[in-house]
């Protein structure tokens, strides 16, 4: 079992920053692949970036590409999710998730484990 704690969400303007944290406990954090999802009111769940478990091959979703980095530190079990030049477009709950193997994976399906969500907010 990894249980996921999201934190860093929060209110923020156009063009602003935000950093979202994931802590990670349980079994070992630098086994899995991470990745980062959002789900805006109305829409599905989408994939917005991943993370190797050696912290290489970072993926995106083309919106954020740019403007969002995806990094992990294992030795602190934690992986973030730095994003700039926020539009109001991205306003969503975030999750986290982890998932088995080493190749970063775009479904959701295939990830193990769910954070419980931190709510960004972007106003225009």
């Amino acid at each position: 079992q990894v249980q996921l704690v999201e934190s860093g969400g929060g209110l923020v303007q156009a063009g602003g920053s935000l950093r979202l944290s994931c802590a990670a406990s349980g079994r070992t954090f630098s086994g899995y692949t991470m990745g980062w999802f959002r789900q805006a009111p109305g829409k599905e769940r989408e994939f917005v970036a991943g993370i190797s478990w050696i912290g290489t091959s970072p993926s995106y979703v083309d919106s954020v590409k740019g403007r969002f980095t995806i990094s992990r530190n294992n030795a602190k079990n934690t992986v973030y999710l730095q994003m700039n030049s926020l539009k109001p477009e991205d306003t969503a709950v975030y999750y986290c998730a982890a998932a088995t193997g080493s190749t970063v994976v775009t479904p959701d399906r295939y990830y193990d484990y769910w954070g419980q969500g931190t709510q960004v907010t972007v106003s225009s």
